[in-house]
């Protein structure tokens, strides 16, 4: 627990505005069902019980809204402050949910189709920010990694030591995740996360170990993999009740 001496808090933002394209469906991924429930609201309840997050900003697409209003109030879902209509890129969608975020506050930012992250994870990327003012979490590679040419001819094999697959939530002071957005977009740049748009402004990422069970629903063979997940997961959870 924190004490309210120590505390420290953070907006997130949880983006769910994608197209779902990969996952070859006519709907919004986020309303996938997975035990019974939806992607989007597991992902919510675990913001909704992280003690350093103090609201939750929602980007969805606009014809999306009303039904998310309907899932946070079934769900019971306490600390979303604000549902806003997404963009045409992840990127526009993310910089839309930050004009909600005050400057000196801490912001993470999360894929809506991630809904498994701990709370405690959640948690541990916060508190890290504080220090470092830009985490992200990440796991190494299981697989060996190849780098290819554009004849697809191995080049070389880099040491999965130094590799990470980076997950979300990936938590910034929202002062300059803002600023990198605006550098981006005067540059023209287009990053595939958060972390990617700072970088490309010269801001340093403190990596910090992720889950691996912390998957992003992407293809329909995320489901049957997600609902294993989600059924580990609530048998650890029975587990602990008894301990």
């Amino acid at each position: 627990m924190f004490s309210k001496k120590q505390k420290t808090c953070a907006t997130a933002i949880i983006v769910a505005a994608g197209n779902s394209r990969r996952m070859g469906q006519n709907i919004n991924k986020q309303l996938l069902l997975i035990d019974g429930i939806p992607v989007l609201a597991h992902t919510l309840g675990k913001f909704d019980a992280a003690e350093t997050i103090s609201d939750i900003i929602i980007v969805t697409k606009p014809e999306d809204i009303l039904t998310i209003q309907d899932m946070v109030k079934e769900f019971g879902i306490r600390k979303v402050s604000d549902i806003v209509p997404g963009g045409k890129t992840r990127q526009e969608s993310v910089s839309r949910g930050l004009s909600c975020v005050l400057n000196e506050s801490l912001v993470a930012v999360h894929d809506g189709a991630r809904p498994f992250i701990s709370p405690e994870k959640i948690d541990e990327l916060v508190m890290a920010a504080k220090a470092f003012d830009a985490v992200a979490p990440g796991i190494i590679p299981k697989d060996t990694v190849k780098s290819i040419t554009s004849d697809r001819v191995v080049s070389h094999t880099p040491d999965r030591n130094t590799l990470r697959l980076i997950q979300t939530p990936q938590v910034f002071r929202a002062d300059v995740l803002k600023l990198a957005y605006i550098r981006a977009e005067e540059c023209g740049f287009e990053g595939t996360d958060d972390c990617s748009v700072a970088e490309n402004s010269g801001i340093e990422i403190h990596i910090i170990e992720g889950e691996n069970t912390n998957i992003k629903v992407t293809t329909p063979e995320d489901l049957p993999v997600a609902e294993t997940i989600c059924d580990y997961l609530n048998s650890k959870k029975e587990e602990r009740k008894y301990l």
